[in-house]
């Protein structure tokens, strides 16, 4: 079977003969951290305006990686990817544009970045209802087609024709809670859970239109499945994430399956306590993260729970097994979590619970995804 075979079969109600292999949602972070070793073209290449320079890159790391899906970007509109070049000078790299004689210099992306604000609070939080509005902004369109018309695919469209046939196309976008981060960093975001609701609920009102945006093109990129990330969740009580995670949630999945694609729905953190919640939302499939943290979700038990019902995303462990385990610990933690895939009618796919780590060699994902290969066979 091919990757994108497995990977249909694995969201069937058939389940999947061959369980696929893939990296989680963040293949983006796996690529800035092993640039060098996914590519000899130069890092800038991962910025570059021109798709054809962009698909020389990406056609080389996706072979040398050897999971069973690929992540469908965006790229500039076709205007602007005319009058702009990336240009390699003595004094650094440079965004060029011609029609302006603009210049801007682009810096490497740092190994292991996080974005700065890191969940901080702005210098100006919200709050008011109104002032919400004016930093989340929403579109009234119910035509996304200038995604096409103005040439945004171009890329999504040269990635297809390499690989559609043979790997599952993915996007990724985040729960509307979780990007309520994004508006009062992560203290006072807490705290609002608690004292503003209603204000909260405001703003995931908000970011639901946004995240349903993102979905819509996403459709219109070629998109298959759609990675549903919620981060932050674990640390508010059951009772508010009933009222300020779910009811979104429940719209956003359901805005998911409307335009033909499988949710992934992540749970970044411990579960406990929220189990009748998540198994209840209308996910296509449930993935949740790896026991670095001092907590464990063992995919075998959750397989039992779901009883085919939905399709499982494996959770090996990031740092302990697929980063410093020895190649025996890594084949038998593997194999422990493939024992979810009969569980749960083959409806199964082995991933990573968190994203690979900057310190795990290529060559030890690729031993991964070959491990799945020769013991995923139902």
């Amino acid at each position: 079977m091919t990757g994108r075979g497995r990977m249909k079969a694995a969201f069937s109600g058939d389940g999947a003969p061959e369980v696929p292999a893939v990296l989680s949602c963040y293949e983006d972070i796996f690529q800035r951290d092993h640039w060098k070793s996914l590519t000899r073209f130069p890092w800038w290449y991962g910025q570059e305006v021109d798709v054809e320079k962009q698909m020389l890159w990406r056609r080389e790391a996706i072979a040398n990686t050897g999971e069973d899906w690929f992540r469908l970007p965006f790229c500039p509109p076709a205007a602007s990817r005319q009058e702009q070049r990336i240009a390699e000078t003595a004094g650094g790299v440079f965004l060029i544009d011609e029609e302006s004689g603009s210049r801007k210099k682009i810096e490497r992306p740092p190994v292991g970045d996080w974005p700065e604000q890191g969940y901080k609070a702005p210098s100006t939080p919200p709050q008011t209802p109104e002032a919400i509005d004016a930093l989340v902004p929403i579109s009234d369109e119910d035509d996304f087609t200038y995604v096409r018309t103005e040439g945004r695919d171009a890329l999504a469209r040269a990635l297809l024709e390499a690989f559609g046939e043979t790997l599952f196309p993915n996007h990724r976008t985040s729960s509307p809670l979780l990007r309520c981060a994004d508006l009062w960093g992560f203290e006072q975001m807490m705290l609002n859970v608690r004292a503003e609701p209603d204000l909260v609920r405001h703003a995931c009102r908000r970011y639901l239109e946004q995240a349903k945006t993102t979905v819509r093109r996403a459709a219109l990129l070629g998109a298959e499945g759609i990675w549903v990330v919620d981060a932050l969740a674990d640390m508010i009580g059951p009772d508010d994430y009933a009222r300020l995670g779910v009811p979104f949630l429940e719209q956003l999945l359901a805005e998911i399956r409307r335009v033909d694609m499988k949710s992934i729905y992540y749970f970044n953190g411990d579960p406990a306590g929220k189990w009748d919640l998540i198994l209840s939302l209308p996910a296509d499939a449930l993935a949740f993260e790896d026991d670095k943290k001092g907590f464990k979700v063992d995919v075998v038990d959750v397989a039992r729970k779901l009883n085919g019902r939905r399709t499982l995303f494996g959770n090996l462990n990031a740092i302990d097994v697929l980063e410093k385990g020895t190649d025996e610990r890594l084949k038998d933690d593997v194999k422990s979590q493939l024992a979810a895939a009969p569980l749960n009618g083959g409806r199964f796919v082995m991933s990573i619970g968190s994203p690979v780590t900057p310190g795990t060699s290529v060559e030890r994902v690729r031993l991964y995804c070959e491990l799945v290969r020769e013991l995923g066979r139902l």
